[in-house]
């Protein structure tokens, strides 16, 4: 069984190597990536850990989809230089900074739309029954806009669902028992509204024990009396929303965005990695603890959550997640998994082919989205709000649209004015060509 990873030369792309371990039913893995010198890195990284199936990389696409059975996509247009543009365009109008929320979301997928859909049409020409597992940010925007050209065999994946119930059942102390999740959303915006165990819904016994939620950074973030004020714990993303001064003035304060950071550190790491390829390995496990400890750093700093747990930065992220997808709709055991899948009628109240976030049914059969309880209305007129602007956005890349892209940035909850629209509009044109090139 072969797996390509397109964004092969991606910083993380051996957290999804080192998953596979040697039980896994692939027995190919192509790396393809449009920048040569980053591939050899992460191949030389591949190379020197063990236990991993046979690599090869490429800068075919074609080569590379060729009779896989699956592909992961995680590709960066413009790569972290743009992310930097993406960040820095909307700290200079005033308004949050940050990859996948707000604006800098929407630039990034005004030129990401394209280059996904172009994948997409290549893996239907040359690999038409492979499942496509989305890590591209913004996850859900990039998925939906997939699944026009291969419909239900694209799903988007994220680990912040999965680990905000870690962090839950932990606080709760809970061992084992059979969990149901209520869990509902878009990617990066959504809430854990029941964690049932044997029958028994214990969220409200978490929301009424100030040690246990203290012990949760999503509530560290926020703040314990807002989440019992909305009685769900917000995905960590929602920070960014409930606490958005905060926010912006701790990024705006800060040295350098996040984007900045790992720009610097990773053109450090593929340059002494070009140098010394044997270091590959060691380099590469240096760095990514230094990445991960930073995370959200400054929003932690400026809600006063403190360090990270060790437990969540040792714990297994998004390349879990993909495994155990990849696991069980290859005939491993069904299982249920937080996915980013089209809603159907799973949520009520958005449109039926808006990709959302919600507990699934994965098996050989495919993937079930499980039908969620109504939203109560200043939820769901949030989603409402974020997915008409995800759409706003792939119809703009779709068509070429300035208009429907101005109306992306002004409708967003998090851009204040029409006139700071125009003006992130305008930065991001003239910043980045890669929308220049989509809305000529």
């Amino acid at each position: 069984m072969k797996l390509a990873i397109l964004g092969g030369g991606g910083f993380r792309v051996p957290l999804v190597y080192r998953a596979l371990g040697e039980t896994s039913p692939i027995r190919e893995v192509v790396l393809h990536d449009v920048a040569p010198e980053r591939l050899a890195a992460i191949q030389a990284v591949l190379e020197q850990t063990a236990g991993g199936p046979p690599v090869r990389a490429t800068t075919d696409l074609d080569d590379a989809l060729r009779d896989a059975r699956f592909v992961f996509s995680a590709i960066r247009v413009d790569g972290l230089a743009g992310r930097t543009v993406d960040e820095r365009v909307a700290l200079s109008c005033g308004v949050l900074g940050q990859e996948t929320t707000g604006p800098g979301g929407i630039a990034y997928g005004l030129r990401t739309v394209p280059v996904a859909l172009r994948v997409a049409e290549r893996v239907a020409a040359v690999a038409p029954d492979a499942w496509v597992i989305n890590f591209t940010n913004p996850a859900g925007m990039i998925t939906e806009a997939m699944q026009r050209v291969l419909g239900e065999r694209v799903v988007g994946i994220c680990d912040s669902p999965i680990g905000l119930v870690k962090r839950a059942a932990r606080a709760l102390g809970l061992e084992g028992g059979e969990r149901v999740v209520d869990y509902v959303g878009l990617n990066h915006l959504g809430w854990l509204r029941g964690l049932r165990v044997d029958g028994v819904d214990r969220l409200p016994d978490l929301l009424a024990d100030d040690a246990a939620l203290a012990s949760i950074e999503e509530v560290r973030l926020v703040g314990a009396d807002w989440v019992r004020a909305i009685g769900a714990l917000p995905n960590e993303y929602l920070y960014y929303f409930y606490r958005n001064r905060e926010a912006v003035a701790a990024i705006g304060a800060a040295d350098s965005t996040r984007g900045e950071y790992l720009l610097a550190q990773q053109e450090r790491f593929y340059a002494d990695t070009a140098a010394d390829p044997a270091g590959a390995l060691e380099r590469w496990t240096r760095v990514r603890e230094e990445r991960d400890a930073s995370y959200m750093a400054e929003s932690r700093e400026a809600s006063g959550a403190g360090e990270r747990a060790a437990e969540d930065v040792a714990g297994g992220g998004y390349q879990q997640v993909a495994i155990e997808l990849m696991t069980a709709l290859s005939g491993g055991p069904p299982r249920t998994m937080i996915l980013d899948v089209r809603n159907g009628t799973a949520v009520p109240g958005l449109p039926a082919d808006a990709v959302v976030e919600v507990p699934c049914l994965v098996g050989p059969h495919g993937v079930t989205p499980l039908s969620t309880n109504p939203l109560p209305g200043a939820m769901l007129g949030l989603l409402q709000q974020v997915k008409a602007v995800e759409q706003d956005t792939i119809e703009a890349a779709v068509t070429r649209s300035t208009t429907l892209a101005l109306r992306a940035f002004a409708q967003h909850p998090l851009v204040d004015s029409v006139g700071v629209a125009k003006q992130l509009l305008d930065g991001y044109r003239e910043r980045l060509p890669g929308i220049a090139e989509v809305l000529r």
